[in-house]
């Protein structure tokens, strides 16, 4: 692997992990309003139930942002280490865009992992540890807007066709998470006017 591809292709990579982790945040977020497939769109059964789903593309999306940095140790112009990449305070170039990658990672890693064990955490404190998922989608697209994705330490184009993507699923993601408040907002209000019916 060359140089310039290694850099390339973790770049790619890097984008796919975050389409892959914005679908789950998207899906977790449809969870969590008790979504149903066959009373809402698109009125069919699902192959698997949407919680399975989305515990799976968390998996996924966690491997494939294993491979992210991994990749740039193939670079010699990156001359990024194994330490660079786990604990990147001392990575040879923007190492505070580097570190917010590395706060994502492993605020997703304990997402992922707690929910896995979730039937003996507990739903009260696993739901705790979830909301750590927005703390990791805030770094994730900080990362990802203003890292120059060359690693020559340039000024990022936020025009660029990449940037634009990890702009437009922040957007989605920001717009889907004020749904998903207003929803829980006027369900907590419904539920208030019937309690408050029942009692007169």
């Amino acid at each position: 692997m060359d140089d310039i591809s290694a850099v390339d292709v973790s770049a790619v990579v890097g984008l796919t992990a975050m389409v892959l982790l914005t679908l789950n945040i998207l899906m977790g977020l449809l969870v969590s309003t008790n979504y149903h497939s066959v009373r809402q769109w698109p009125h069919r059964k699902l192959p698997w139930p949407l919680f399975r789903i989305h515990n799976w593309t968390g998996y996924i999306a966690l491997s494939v942002a294993v491979l992210h940095p991994v990749i740039l140790l193939f670079s010699r112009t990156a001359k990024f280490r194994i330490v660079d990449v786990l604990w990147p305070l001392n990575s040879p170039q923007q190492t505070l865009y580097n570190v917010l990658g590395a706060l994502t990672f492993y605020s997703f890693a304990l997402v992922v992992s707690t929910s896995y064990f979730r039937p003996k955490l507990g739903y009260r404190p696993w739901k705790k540890l979830h909301y750590t998922a927005y703390f990791a989608a805030a770094c994730m697209f900080v990362h990802g807007t203003l890292i120059d994705q060359n690693l020559k330490g340039q000024v990022p184009d936020l025009l660029d066709g990449e940037k634009v993507l990890v702009e437009v699923c922040f957007l989605v993601v920001v717009a889907a998470s004020l749904w998903r408040w207003r929803h829980g907002t006027e369900k907590k209000r419904y539920l208030a006017a019937k309690a408050a019916e029942k009692a007169a």
